[in-house]
């Protein structure tokens, strides 16, 4: 409860770090933020991102969909919740009835069969819950191995990860190479990324902006008006092409 508290604590007391006077990105933490990130990149670049690409070529395309369907469906017991928390219940009954759509005609969620029933994934999560609650995000901060988040927003990781059916499974040898396999689709998913971030002048400042921008899009639906709104509707077309 005292981690949770704090961290509600700096999303609040720091919101207004998102931007300065000149509208430039504050990013208070940078100096331990960039490390972690090299930390990041490193793992990536020689485990992550090998494992994810040799998965990508040696499986089958309908066994890399039958994949992505499954974490997708089980992911969506959050999405209702997260629904429901934000008042959007027209959004909790579709996903609920998707989730009961695939769970049994889609064979456990390997076929997207609710795509039939015009029942597309409406993903949502804690961290944009108290987002729309009015909770501010606070410092910019690089999570070792987890990647780009904020406080707000490491707090909904932590309630959605409880709440998460597959964390919640009692074979705990199966639950673990799920949640291995969970990764390495994640990952594979991200593949079509990695050319526009490799390019990047500065790819810290590339990741950060992306992610910046893509929360709050999800939150208020609002994008900046400047110069990296066209590179944000490019990073979205990857992520769409991609099934995310």
């Amino acid at each position: 409860m005292l981690i949770l508290a704090l961290l509600l604590a700096a999303a609040s007391a720091c919101s207004a770090y998102r931007a300065g006077p000149d509208g430039a990105t504050l990013d208070p933490l940078e100096p331990i933020n960039r490390p972690i990130y090299a930390f990041n990149d490193t793992l990536d670049r020689w485990i992550l991102r090998p494992i994810a690409k040799g998965y990508d070529v040696a499986a089958p395309k309908p066994l890399k969909f039958a994949v992505m369907n499954f974490f997708t469906n089980w992911r969506t017991p959050v999405y209702v919740v997260n629904h429901v928390l934000q008042a959007n219940f027209g959004a909790a009954a579709r996903q609920t009835g998707r989730f009961a759509i695939n769970t049994t005609l889609g064979l456990g969620g390997i076929i997207d069969a609710a795509v039939d029933a015009k029942l597309p994934k409406e993903a949502t999560g804690f961290g944009t819950t108290l987002g729309k609650w009015g909770v501010g995000d606070g410092p910019y901060w690089m999570l070792p191995v987890l990647g780009p988040s904020n406080p707000r927003d490491t707090l909904g990781f932590l309630a959605d990860r409880y709440i998460d059916p597959l964390r919640r499974y009692r074979n705990t040898s199966v639950r673990d190479k799920l949640l291995i396999l969970r990764v390495i689709e994640t990952r594979r998913q991200l593949l079509s990324t990695d050319k526009a971030r490799r390019e990047a002048a500065d790819p810290y400042v590339f990741v950060r902006e992306a992610y910046l921008q893509n929360r709050r899009f999800q939150i208020t639906g609002e994008q900046d008006d400047d110069e990296l709104e066209d590179f944000e509707a490019e990073f979205e077309m990857m992520l769409e092409e991609e099934g995310l």
